[in-house]
């Protein structure tokens, strides 16, 4: 077989077919390769026209099809399925060639198929991207980690088949070494998780606290949709809001039933947070607020629990709270991206990747989950001092909290008042609020662990580990 593709990939569902018909047609030649034949074969009947396509059946005959240095893209299931499909292909590889992971992997995984590989003289690349199966076809955010001479060879394609920014530029960029573009995938999914949680306290703020319908909360979202809130997002909440669902003629969003689901990178996003010392507490709360959706027989046992009730405005003083509530998600979603890129950021300090956080913010604003318009300036507040501390240290998006806070504020009494849960809203609030503060109630918590378990505590005045001796004269002794 002629070695004549320049990319091959393996796993044709919906993800990784519409990668290959991308990377066709653009102008690549491309093999196939799945489990089952048929979908290959399928895959070149169907959309054969769309560009240059080498359809394999065998493991040898795709790996031969692949031009030197061979690049091998697996769209299979993370975990063993992955790791199944490396074992198959790595013995046909030659050092220099190259395969790409594109799945949603744990980044510590790849790490180690990275390390494993390294030995072998084959380049790993976890890969993550982002825009789902319409993103895969028509320009995804990719963000591919591992050597820089394998995206020497890879880059340049991936930049190609990537979206591209309002400015034109690609939504690509080496994200680091070894599990850095997995690692920074991970994280994009949990801001976006937050991000889709205070959308949706949004949404029940308007309905509950303002009585507006679904479909006048679509059209408020529309309008939100032109300023500063500017999304992928929020564009498509208005479409599902004005949805009407044809069998009952109610608004679409009444005939869902209320439990999320996820699939597991917004709960990584969390652990890993944990495990490096990151609060990141609006992405937690994104995640225990689909985790308590779907604990359906605890809420049924719990709806008679004693609260208030909403009682919705008049018309002036609806659409007044309708502002707040649009600077409160403004504030609230500044905390998130915070929170996600200080993850990041500390990712790249453990690991030693050295992450771009302007190059990860400019690759955000097209092709994936949460692009959103605000990113221009993320990147610029990054471009102006990578040593930015935290977003809430720029200048701009400092001013623009200041001047939302009291707004952001009076949503949380009303929605505290009215019984309106806004788990999200209340931990950005508090996390603004535990930066700002002089003292924290850490100090009261370090005598607690002291006391009970000679934890020891650090003092304001002079330096060194110190434990009081509490059953006795409470002398203090340096530890």
């Amino acid at each position: 077989m002629s070695n004549s593709a320049q990319i091959g990939v393996t796993g044709l569902a919906v993800m990784g077919r519409n990668l290959a018909r991308n990377f066709a047609r653009n102008g690549y030649t491309v093999a196939l390769h799945n489990r089952t034949a048929a979908r290959t074969h399928a895959l070149v009947e169907d959309f054969g026209h769309e560009g240059d396509f080498v359809a394999t059946e065998t493991a040898k005959e795709f790996v031969e099809a692949l031009e030197r240095p061979r690049r091998l893209m697996i769209m299979v299931k993370a975990g063993e399925p992955t790791d199944a499909v490396i074992q198959e292909f790595a013995p046909l590889l030659e050092p220099g060639d190259m395969i790409i992971d594109g799945g949603n992997a744990h980044f510590e995984d790849t790490r180690r198929r990275e390390r494993d590989l390294r030995g072998q003289g084959i380049h790993f690349v976890g890969t993550g991207v982002s825009g789902g199966e319409e993103g895969a076809l028509n320009g995804p955010s990719i963000m591919p980690g591992g050597s820089k001479e394998s995206y020497a060879s890879l880059g340049p394609m991936l930049e190609k088949i990537s979206a591209k920014a309002p400015d034109g530029s690609p939504c690509v960029t080496h994200c680091g070494p070894d599990g850095a573009g997995h690692f920074v995938k991970m994280v994009h999914n949990g801001i976006e998780y937050a991000d889709m949680q205070l959308i949706g306290e949004a949404y029940q703020l308007l309905r509950d606290v303002a009585g507006y319908s679904p479909a006048q909360i679509a059209d408020i979202f529309r309008t939100w949709n032109t300023g500063r809130l500017d999304s992928y997002l929020i564009e498509i909440t208005a479409e599902v809001l004005s949805h009407v669902d044809a069998a009952t003629g109610k608004p679409f969003v009444d005939v869902v039933q209320d439990r999320a689901e996820q699939k597991g990178t917004g709960r990584w996003t969390v652990q890993i947070a944990l495990d490096l010392g990151v609060p990141v507490s609006g992405i937690a709360e994104a995640v225990f607020a689909r985790s308590l959706s779907g604990h359906a027989d605890l809420r049924a046992a719990s709806r008679e629990l004693v609260g208030p009730r909403a009682k919705p405005p008049g018309e002036s003083e609806a659409a007044a709270f309708a502002d707040r509530v649009e600077q409160a998600l403004y504030a609230s979603k500044i905390v998130s991206y915070t929170q996600g890129f200080h993850e990041i950021s500390a990712g790249s300090d453990q690991y030693d990747w050295d992450i771009d956080l302007g190059a990860v913010s400019a690759i955000w604003r097209g092709g994936c989950i949460i692009r959103a318009a605000f990113l221009d300036r993320i990147r610029a507040a990054y471009d102006a001092r990578p040593d930015l501390p935290s977003l809430l240290s720029d200048e701009t998006f400092a001013q623009e909290i200041a001047a939302a806070q009291d707004d952001w504020r009076e949503v949380l009494v009303a929605a505290t008042r009215q019984g309106v849960p806004a788990p999200g809203f209340s931990a950005a609030l508090a996390y603004y609020d535990a930066l700002r503060a002089d003292r924290l109630p850490a100090a009261l918590t370090q005598g607690q662990r002291d006391f009970f378990g000679a934890h020891t505590y650090r003092r304001v005045d002079r330096e060194g580990s110190f434990h009081t001796l509490w059953g006795g004269d409470r002398s203090e002794v340096e530890a």
